[in-house]
C-alpha cells in the first residue's frame, strides 16, 4: 500500500492512502499541539484494533454477540531498551461463552495480521527518488530470481521472463503497481490482489499454484484490462478526453445517426445488426458511448475483425461496455496464448451458464485419475482436512467442451460454491478451477457462500448468472450434488502448440455455430486481445442495450454534477426526468453518472431516492419529501450519521406539516437530541435555508472529486501512450 505523507503546520502530519486520511501530531510536551494522536499511538492502536477485528468476525461466524465482550491492549516497556517491548493484549469474556469458543477467541487473536507483521520483523528499505510520481517501479515479489526461466504448462515463456516483461510496461506507462495482499491457504494455491498505488480502483485478482505464477497471472490481467480499457468501463473520461481527437483508440470510428434516430449504415454487419436489433427496437441514441459524454458526435465505434472472412466489422464501444465486461480478454506471451487464454473463458463461463441454469449434474472425476496430478489432489485434501468437503467434477459436457469445475461445501453455515475452470489441457482447466475456489478468499470469506437452493426460478434468473461471472457467488441448484450424473465422465484433451489450440477452439466455436470477432491491440508492447462471440458470450441480456442501458447516465449527469447551481425550474425538470425513467430508487448515483465519487461521503453513499428527496426539500415539497424521508429511513443503508440527519428532518417536516404545531417551540429539543450542526442543517434544509445537506458543490470539470481525478489521471497515462504509438506506427508507414 502507497501511503502519501503531506506536512501541515507545526508537527502535524497528514497520511493519505485509498480513500482515507490520517493527521498525526505531538504531545505538546514535543512542541507539538497535541491536536492528534502521534504516529507511535497509532501504531499501538493498530495492534488492538486487528486483534478486535479478528475476534469480532470469529464471532460473526458463529452467531456469538460481542456486547459483553471486552479486549484491551497494554504495552510494557523494558526500562533498559525502550524499543523492546511487550505488547499485553487482555480479552474479557462473559461467562456464558464455552470453553471450546473461549479457546477459538484466543486462536484468532494470534491470527492478528499486525501481530505477525511485526513478530516477523519487517525490512526497512530507505532511499532518495528524484520524483516520487515518476518512481513507478513497485516491490512485487522480493525473492524473484532474474537468473531462472520456469515455465509454466500453456505458456510461451518463462515466468520469470514474463513478470520482468510485463513489470516494465507498467512502470514505462508511469503506474506504480502494488500487491496489497497475497493467500496461500493450502498448498499450490496462490492468489493476490494488485492495484495501482495512484489509483486503486484499477486493481486486478492473480491466481497459480505458485506465487510467481500467481503473479504473473495478475501482472497479465492488469495489462489485459488496460489494453481493453475495462477499468474504465461506464466511467466519464472528463471533458478534456471527450473532446480529443480520439476518446477510445485512434482506430476507432464515429458515426452519425440516420434520419429519426436510425441506426447508420457501416456500423456492425448484417449477422450482428440481426442479433442485438431483434425487434428492430434499437436506435442510434442507444449507442451513445458513455464514457465522453458527447452524443454531439455521433456513435464510437472500434474495429473487429470477424474470424472467418478476415473482414473488418465496428462494433460501438457502449455494446461492449453493456453486454460483455471483461469476458473474453486477455493479455498473453503471444497472440496465440492470448486467443487461447480468451476463448477458454468464453467456453468456461457459457458452459457453466448452461449447467447451472439446466441445473445439469456432472460426473465426479474419477480418483484414480485425479491421481495424475499430486499438486492438486495435495491441494483438495487439504481443503478436506479444514472441514470443507470438496467435488471434483467434469463439465466438458460429455468431452464437447474443455471445461473442469471443482465444488466447496461449508458445512459450518450450509453455503457451496462452485468454481469452473477451462483449457485445451486438463490439468491447467482443473487447476484454474481449484485456484479460482479460494482467489483472495480467507476462510472466513467461505462463510459467505449462498445456501444451495431447489427454486429454479431464482437459478435461472439471470441476475445470478452476473453474480458467478462477477465472483462466483451466484446460488446453485440442489440437484447440482445428486449422484446420478447426466453425462458419463469423459477424459478429454484438447491440447497441443498453443497456436494449435487456439485453432482447435475457433474450429470449435464454429461447430457450434458461432462467429468469433476480434480485436488485438500491441500498443503497449504485450499481444493482447478482446474476442466477442454474440448469442455465446454475452454476460447481460441483449435487451439492456434497450431497457437497461449505461448511457441513460447522458441525461443526468451533467445536471447532478452541477446540482448546486441549478435553479428550481432546472431542479424540477431533473426531478421530473427521474420520476419518468423509472429508475431503481436504490441505484447508487456513482452508477447511474458514471463518477467515482469518494467513499464514504454523502455523495459516495447517495442513491436516487435521497437525490429525490434532497430535491424535494430544496423546491419546498414537503408533503413528498416526507414520504421520501420515511422510505429512506425505512430502508436506510447509508450511514449512521447520515441516518440521524434524517431522523431530524423527518420530525422538523412532521411539526412543520401540523397546523398545530411550531417549528420555533421544538428547536431546543432538536438541538439536544440530534446537537447542533445536525439539528440546524435539518431545520435549515426543510426551511430552504440549507440545499443538498452534506454534498459539497462540483460540476463537468469534477472539482473536489480526487477519487475520479485519479481515475482520469490513470486513464490519461493509457490515452496518452496511445497517442505516442499511432503515431510512431504512422511514421514507421
Amino acid at each position: 500500500m502507497q501511503i502519501q505523507v503531506e506536512f501541515l503546520d507545526n508537527l502535524r502530519l497528514q497520511a493519505q492512502f485509498d480513500d482515507f486520511t490520517v493527521i498525526t501530531d505531538q504531545p505538546i510536551r514535543y512542541k507539538g499541539d497535541g491536536s492528534a494522536p502521534s504516529p507511535f499511538d497509532y501504531f499501538l492502536a493498530s495492534s488492538a484494533l486487528c486483534a478486535a477485528y479478528f475476534v469480532r468476525v470469529y464471532c460473526l461466524a458463529r452467531n456469538i454477540p460481542t456486547d459483553n465482550i471486552r479486549l484491551a491492549q497494554n504495552n510494557i516497556v523494558d526500562p533498559e531498551n525502550r524499543y523492546q517491548q511487550i505488547f499485553k493484549i487482555q480479552v474479557e469474556l462473559p461467562e456464558d461463552i464455552s470453553e471450546k469458543d473461549r479457546q477459538g477467541i484466543l486462536r484468532s487473536i494470534e491470527r492478528c495480521t499486525v501481530k505477525k507483521v511485526v513478530q516477523a520483523g519487517p525490512e526497512f528499505q530507505i532511499e532518495v527518488v528524484e520524483s516520487l510520481a515518476d518512481d513507478a517501479q513497485a516491490l512485487l515479489i522480493n525473492s524473484l530470481d532474474q537468473g531462472t526461466a520456469t515455465y509454466i504448462e500453456g505458456k510461451d515463456a518463462p515466468v520469470e521472463a514474463s513478470i520482468a516483461r510485463m513489470t516494465q510496461i507498467l512502470a514505462d506507462l508511469g503506474m506504480k503497481i502494488e500487491v496489497a495482499s497475497w493467500r496461500n491457504l493450502v498448498p499450490h494455491v496462490w492468489s493476490l490482489h494488485l492495484r495501482d498505488a495512484d489509483s486503486p480502483m484499477c486493481f486486478t485478482n492473480g491466481k497459480g499454484a505458485t506465487k510467481e505464477s500467481a503473479l504473473c497471472s495478475a501482472l497479465g490481467e492488469f495489462i489485459e484490462r488496460l489494453s481493453c480499457n475495462f477499468f474504465y468501463n461506464d466511467q466519464f473520461f472528463g471533458e478534456q478526453i471527450g473532446d480529443s481527437e480520439f476518446v477510445h483508440y485512434p482506430n476507432e470510428r464515429w458515426f452519425l445517426p440516420g434520419p429519426d434516430d436510425q441506426l447508420p449504415e457501416g456500423l456492425l454487419d448484417a449477422a450482428t445488426l440481426a442479433f442485438y436489433n431483434p425487434e428492430g427496437e434499437l436506435r442510434a441514441s442507444h449507442l451513445y458511448d458513455t464514457n465522453s459524454g458527447r452524443p454531439d458526435r455521433g456513435i464510437c465505434a472500434l474495429p473487429f475483425t470477424r474470424h472467418s472472412d478476415q473482414q473488418t466489422v465496428y462494433f460501438p464501444s457502449n455494446l461492449l461496455e453493456n453486454l460483455y465486461l471483461s469476458n473474453g480478454m486477455s493479455a498473453g506471451n503471444t497472440l496465440a496464448e492470448a486467443q487461447v487464454q480468451c476463448l477458454s473463458e468464453i467456453f468456461e463461463r457459457a458452459v457453466k451458464k448452461h449447467i447451472i441454469e439446466e441445473e445439469l449434474v456432472l460426473p465426479e472425476v474419477p480418483a484414480a485419475y485425479l491421481a495424475q496430478y499430486p499438486h492438486l489432489v495435495e491441494g483438495i485434501q487439504a481443503l478436506e482436512a479444514q472441514g470443507y468437503p470438496i467435488y471434483v467434477k467434469d463439465a466438458s459436457l460429455g468431452g464437447q467442451f474443455p471445461v473442469a469445475c471443482v465444488a466447496m461445501m461449508n458445512p459450518k453455515t450450509g453455503g457451496v460454491f462452485t468454481s469452473f475452470g477451462a483449457h485445451p489441457r486438463f490439468s491447467i482447466a482443473l487447476e484454474r478451477s481449484l485456484t479460482e475456489l479460494l482467489q483472495g478468499r480467507s476462510f472466513e470469506g467461505v462463510n459467505d457462500f449462498p445456501l444451495p437452493t431447489f427454486n429454479s426460478m431464482a437459478v435461472q434468473e439471470p441476475n445470478n448468472f452476473v453474480e458467478h461471472f462477477i465472483d462466483s457467488s451466484g446460488v446453485v441448484s440442489w440437484r447440482f450434488f445428486s449422484s446420478q450424473a447426466d453425462y458419463e465422465f469423459s477424459p478429454w484433451d484438447f491440447s497441443g502448440t498453443t497456436e494449435e489450440e487456439a485453432a482447435q477452439l475457433f474450429d470449435l466455436l464454429q461447430e457450434q455455430g458461432y462467429e468469433a470477432y476480434i480485436s488485438v491491440h500491441q500498443d503497449l508492447g504485450l499481444p493482447t486481445c478482446r474476442i466477442l462471440v454474440p448469442g455465446f458470450s454475452e454476460i447481460y441480456p441483449v435487451e439492456d442495450l434497450i431497457w437497461d442501458n449505461t448511457n441513460k447516465a447522458l441525461a443526468f449527469r451533467a445536471d447532478i454534477l452541477n446540482l448546486h447551481q441549478l435553479n428550481d425550474e432546472q431542479l424540477q425538470a431533473l426531478l421530473d426526468r427521474l420520476e419518468e425513467s423509472q429508475l431503481d430508487e436504490y441505484m447508487d448515483i456513482i452508477t447511474l453518472i458514471g463518477i467515482e465519487f469518494d467513499d464514504p461521503t454523502p455523495w459516495g453513499q447517495l442513491n436516487v431516492l435521497e437525490l429525490k428527496l434532497l430535491i424535494h426539500l430544496a423546491l419546498g415539497q414537503h408533503e413528498e419529501a416526507l414520504e421520501r424521508v420515511e422510505q429512506f429511513l425505512q430502508y436506510n443503508t447509508n450511514t449512521h450519521e447520515r441516518g440521524l440527519f434524517y431522523q431530524a428532518v423527518s420530525a422538523v417536516l412532521n411539526i412543520t406539516l401540523d397546523e398545530e404545531l411550531e417549528v420555533d417551540h421544538f428547536s431546543e429539543s432538536l438541538t439536544r437530541l440530534y446537537g447542533v450542526e445536525r439539528a440546524e442543517a435539518a431545520l435549515g434544509s426543510v426551511a430552504g435555508q440549507v440545499r443538498f445537506y452534506g454534498l459539497t458543490p462540483t460540476n463537468l470539470q469534477l472539482t473536489g472529486l480526487d477519487r475520479h481525478q485519479r481515475l482520469l489521471t490513470s486513464y490519461q497515462k493509457l490515452h496518452r501512450a496511445r497517442a505516442r504509438f499511432a503515431a510512431q506506427q504512422g511514421e514507421a508507414s
